[in-house]
């Protein structure tokens, strides 16, 4: 995570050093370092399908370029500019073009187009059959979480706290959005979830908000987490997960602050419970799955009785979003390791390491298989089985 203010937006590297050095201090002691891996039984073990490699993947920056699997192909882009479609079941590349443009958000699927944004603040639309350029279009602050589209518009949210509707025939905008960034805020947005006929998407201010996505007309707004502390840092509350919904139920997340349940006609909060997440949930055997800001992974119920079971031994491994697999739910981390854990009580089943560069973006699943996009730009496909 990286700590940004509205003042030094830019300054991107400083502000990672800043927060890390927060962090790990708010109560004056030294920070400490990653909990170390520890050893397990062994019950299933991850098998390499195919693997490929996409540009610089992440870039030096902390982006969260998430691939997307669409019928048959897997489309993914890095920060390089670099875009590919790959055969899922191949690992083969289709296509790879480049857009020439530092790509910090992306990447967004519709019938026709893919969907990119940049650190300048562009939307780029391409053509999703060869990967050329169809319309590019201005619209503000980094454009961190990936567009959106209900195939008759095109739905932006960026970094200085806009949320943007665009034609996406021409890339004009229909509609647009705008709330009061707080004073700090973690560097990334919250991807909009399409539903219905509604564009729900979170904010730096802990506040979930639905939106007409014709007009973009507000229809309900709920906050999900409230600042608390004396410092500013203590006070960050930003949602930066993706919407997630699950079943007809929308699930959202903050940092600092509390995971909840909404109901996506009404605004009406089913339940919450305290969590600190900045990235993406999954679910499965009636669970939310929260990779926590502390190196936690918690199974909370989805009927919002609280947490069915948390497992702790990845402290500040700094974890990715989850993806579930079979009957287990699995989580990569700082140093490029992908952990299983078992859905039912969240003990350790298999490991492996895809590389060393990390992994930062949400992991995904196809066709009983894991997708992984580590930092440097590796995309992996995995099998989960018993060990021979």
């Amino acid at each position: 995570m990286v700590l940004m203010t509205k003042l030094y937006k830019l300054a991107a590297l400083l502000a990672v050093t800043l927060l890390m050095a927060a962090c790990g201090s708010f109560d004056g002691e030294e920070e400490q370092g990653p909990a170390p891996l520890l050893d397990f039984d062994i019950e299933r073990k991850f098998v390499k399908v195919w693997s490929t490699s996409v540009g610089d993947g992440q870039g030096y920056l902390y982006n969260r370029l998430t691939p997307v699997v669409d019928g048959e192909t897997i489309y993914v882009a890095a920060s390089d500019g670099q875009v590919d479609a790959i055969s899922k079941s191949t690992g083969k590349t289709l296509w790879s073009n480049s857009v020439d443009k530092f790509v910090v958000g992306g990447i967004g699927v519709g019938d026709d187009i893919l969907l990119l944004g940049t650190v300048k603040g562009e939307v780029i639309a391409l053509n999703k059959s060869d990967g050329e350029l169809i319309w590019t279009e201005k619209v503000g602050g980094e454009i961190l979480a990936a567009p959106q589209t209900d195939n008759a518009r095109v739905y932006v949210q960026t970094f200085d706290g806009q949320l943007i509707g665009l034609d996406i025939e021409t890339g004009e905008r229909v509609w647009s959005y705008r709330h009061t960034l707080p004073v700090l805020t973690l560097r990334g947005t919250s991807t909009p979830l399409i539903f219905r006929n509604a564009i729900i998407a979170g904010f730096a201010n802990g506040q979930v908000v639905s939106f007409d996505a014709e007009t973009g007309a507000v229809r309900w707004s709920v906050r999900v987490a409230v600042a608390k502390g004396d410092s500013e840092i203590q006070r960050i509350i930003d949602i930066d997960s993706a919407i997630f919904e699950d079943n007809g139920t929308v699930y959202t997340v903050s940092y600092q602050g509390k995971i909840a349940a909404i109901e996506p006609a009404s605004g009406r909060k089913l339940w919450s419970n305290d969590a600190s997440s900045h990235v993406g949930m999954s679910s499965g055997f009636g669970n939310i799955y929260v990779s926590g800001e502390d190196g936690s992974v918690t199974a909370f119920e989805k009927s919002g009785q609280g947490a069915r079971w948390a497992q702790t031994v990845f402290s500040r491994r700094k974890l990715s979003g989850s993806a579930t697999l079979s009957s287990y739910v699995i989580v990569g981390d700082f140093e490029g390791y992908i952990h299983a854990l078992s859905q039912v009580d969240g003990h350790i089943a298999a490991r492996t390491r895809v590389d060393s560069s990390g992994i930062q973006v949400d992991l995904q699943t196809f066709d009983n298989k894991l997708l992984v996009y580590s930092n440097d730009g590796k995309l992996v496909a995995y099998k989960l089985e018993e060990p021979k």
